[in-house]
């Protein structure tokens, strides 16, 4: 066979390093992962009534199941945080969610230094205040710096900011927080389990995600699009699904149906 001729594989090397370039200019940024399935340990009791139903079925039917609780007292969640939020190297401390600081169960009080009790959903957004009910919810309760906290006020989650003390890599401006990445997709799920257990049936406000920064006192909360991203790019992790299950077993008799099935968010939003 005769041999290929220089000027042709000149051209043909040429026309292979300008498909690779154009193929990296347009292929587009690897995203997150779908969010999956962390168990399907309850799927067949707890979730029964809920699997294989989407969208509006599916947030009622996860609604009705995780409704039947058991109700904590406001001072009841100090005891409850420390067992919930047990930083899993050092027992005698708790782990603050945004900060990420591990600081000593004693430490709780409303003191510099101290940590408190941070509502993920603000309980301006409805108005709710520390009743047992949303109030006290402990999906949606976690321990944080006292100031750290009041940075957060009850200022609408999104992306973007400037960083503060004990900020732990979470950002604040004018009307929004972003938390720390390690815990983005642990602010999600519980924003969204809010929304799926409080329904305004039972005397409580009707939450709702949307998309806005600027909430105020109605009982939405944003920005739901950030939200989802958030839920797949940070996925379930061990301290997340231990959380669950304690609050499980040992305190409110329900569950996050996100942390179990992440998947879900999309399905309903």
């Amino acid at each position: 066979m005769p041999a290929t001729p220089i000027r042709h594989r000149r051209w043909k090397s040429l026309a292979l390093t300008t498909a690779a370039v154009l193929v990296g200019l347009t292929t587009p940024a690897l995203t997150a992962s779908p969010a999956a399935a962390t168990t399907t340990e309850y799927d067949d009791t707890y979730y029964a009534d809920a699997i294989g139903k989407t969208g509006t079925a599916l947030k009622d039917s996860l609604h009705e199941i995780i409704s039947d609780q058991t109700k904590l007292s406001y001072s009841a969640v100090w005891n409850a945080l420390k067992v919930t939020d047990q930083d899993p190297n050092n027992s005698s401390n708790v782990k603050l969610l945004y900060s990420g600081i591990s600081r000593s169960k004693s430490l709780n009080g409303g003191n510099t230094g101290n940590w408190n009790r941070e509502h993920v959903w603000a309980q301006s957004h409805g108005d709710f205040g520390t009743s047992a009910g949303p109030g006290t919810d402990l999906h949606h309760l976690r321990p944080e710096d006292v100031q750290v906290n009041s940075i957060r006020g009850n200022k609408d989650f999104d992306n973007g900011g400037s960083s503060f003390t004990n900020s732990g890599g979470s950002l604040t401006d004018s009307n929004s927080f972003e938390p720390r990445d390690a815990v983005k997709g642990d602010v999600a799920r519980m924003i969204l389990y809010m929304a799926v257990r409080y329904e305004g049936d039972d005397s409580w406000p009707d939450l709702e995600p949307n998309d806005a920064v600027t909430n105020g006192s109605v009982p939405y909360h944003g920005r739901l699009s950030v939200l989802k991203a958030w839920n797949d790019e940070d996925p379930p992790d061990a301290f997340e699904e231990r959380r669950n299950e304690v609050i499980y077993d040992s305190y409110q008799g329900n569950r996050n149906p996100f942390i179990d099935h992440p998947e879900w968010v999309e399905s309903i939003w």
